[in-house]
């Protein structure tokens, strides 16, 4: 059995949130599952965000949309593959 997730870390939630939920939605066909952790809330909420996708697809399909988020200033995206032997 073998998964795929994308890591997203996002530095400034204000500036960089549009731009990644764009791209998100363009792929969002291969994404599976989407989870999004930030600290605090209402009032206190954080500049930083961490979102783990996992993803479907393609391989040079992965590839192309972690490129496109590493892109966007202040976003690190890495592909992790995850396999059982």
């Amino acid at each position: 059995m073998k998964r795929t997730v994308m890591l997203i870390m996002v530095a400034s939630r204000k500036e960089s949130a549009s731009k990644v939920q764009q791209i998100l939605t363009g792929w969002g066909c291969m994404i599976k599952t989407r989870l999004g952790i930030h600290d605090g809330i209402l009032d206190n909420c954080t500049e930083t965000g961490l979102i783990i996708l996992e993803i479907v697809g393609e391989e040079e399909k992965k590839v192309e949309m972690e490129r496109k988020l590493n892109v966007i200033p202040g976003v690190i995206a890495k592909k992790v593959d995850l396999e059982l032997a």
